[in-house]
């Protein structure tokens, strides 16, 4: 993904709010279950991660090893992730909607 791509993800992604949020306990398989529906869903979600700033590191990490999965952005206990849907549905894509791509 180059830098143009990336500025326009982080403007899409500055007006949502997070989709899915994660305690400090890390990825569970629930969570990571409703992480993929998500991404499925929407392809550029925002995840709240709550804990201190090591855990967050972890569990960014954990999500950037998803297969496909790229963070666009990290502003304290926010992630901005894509990941590009095998079949986009237009009225749920974020970026289906913001006429991105």
């Amino acid at each position: 993904m180059n830098a143009k791509q990336k500025k326009k993800f982080q403007a899409i992604g500055h007006g949502l709010k997070p989709a899915v949020t994660v305690a400090g306990n890390g990825l569970s398989e629930t969570v990571l279950a409703e992480l993929n529906r998500a991404l499925d869903d929407h392809e550029l979600i925002k995840v709240k991660i709550v804990g201190v700033r090591e855990e967050r590191t972890e569990i960014v990490d954990a999500i950037a090893e998803l297969d496909a999965t790229e963070i666009i952005q990290v502003i304290g206990g926010v992630a901005l992730v894509y990941r590009p849907s095998r079949e986009p549905n237009p009225a749920l894509s974020n970026i289906a909607r913001a006429n991105v791509l």
